[in-house]
């Protein structure tokens, strides 16, 4: 079981929440949906949730509803956090390399954050 946890900018902002908040009711509704599979499943489907390839391990959380397919990017902290970073409405084939690189280095800030804690 994992917990999924959101992403803070250094300057407080949240931004898969605000993505969220930019949904429809309706979209909305089938992220989270997607979101709580992945906090419930030991083995979560490929579907939903799958490790991007030549990234530094990026995932991305999958929901589809009728022709609009959400992606939410993120990483895994201690084996038992998602800590998603960015999300985006997906458009094409693949997934855009800015989002990528958005999802990296939102990755690298946080573990340099969550390194100078004691």
């Amino acid at each position: 079981m994992k917990e999924i946890e959101f992403y803070k900018t250094q300057s407080g902002k949240v931004p898969v929440k605000e993505f969220l908040d930019s949904l429809s009711s309706k979209h909305a509704q089938k992220v989270a949906w997607v979101l709580e599979l992945v906090e419930r499943l030991d083995q979560i489907p490929v579907q939903y949730f799958k490790k991007l390839k030549s990234t530094d391990d990026i995932w991305e959380v999958r929901a589809r509803v009728g022709s609009n397919s959400f992606r939410l990017l993120g990483f895994i902290d201690d084996d038992e956090f998602v800590i998603l970073t960015n999300g985006f409405a997906k458009k094409s084939q693949k997934t855009p390399k800015k989002e990528i690189n958005l999802a990296e280095q939102r990755k690298a800030d946080y573990l340099s954050r969550k390194g100078g804690k004691t």
